[in-house]
């Protein structure tokens, strides 16, 4: 079983620079054995699952954030199009993700998509990565 590690994960992720870089990192992480993850906004914690139920998660990135209860989806899309296109840093992204509603995403390498979710549960977004 390949057994990853938050070092190696903070390694692949310290090429990232905007939502621009995004594709890439997931390809680094997926070769370290990484099947899927689900980050945290209110403080960017994330757990990373691999093969055999292997899981391992990383502490808190910021001080806390408030999620929004109300939802802006369309505020949302047009933060993340504009993360997207390089316009942002990762911190101004999952602020302006707290600032929306969304409370978390979670990502998976198998079926290479990226699932949005607000404080309900509800899904907001399901994106396909480019890969």
């Amino acid at each position: 079983m390949n057994m990853f590690t938050i070092p190696q994960i903070d390694e692949a992720h310290a090429r990232v620079r905007s939502g621009a870089d995004f594709p890439a990192y997931v390809q680094a992480i997926k070769a370290l054995g990484v099947t899927g993850f689900e980050t945290w906004v209110t403080d960017s914690h994330t757990d990373y699952h691999g093969a055999g139920g292997f899981q391992t998660s990383s502490g808190s990135q910021y001080s806390p954030l408030v999620i929004a209860k109300a939802t802006d989806a369309e505020a949302f899309l047009h933060s993340l199009k504009i993360h997207q296109q390089g316009r942002t840093d990762y911190l101004t992204f999952c602020r302006h993700c707290a600032e929306t509603g969304i409370e978390r995403w979670v990502v998976s390498l198998e079926a290479m998509t990226c699932t949005y979710f607000d404080t309900r549960g509800e899904t907001i977004l399901v994106e396909q990565i480019p890969g």
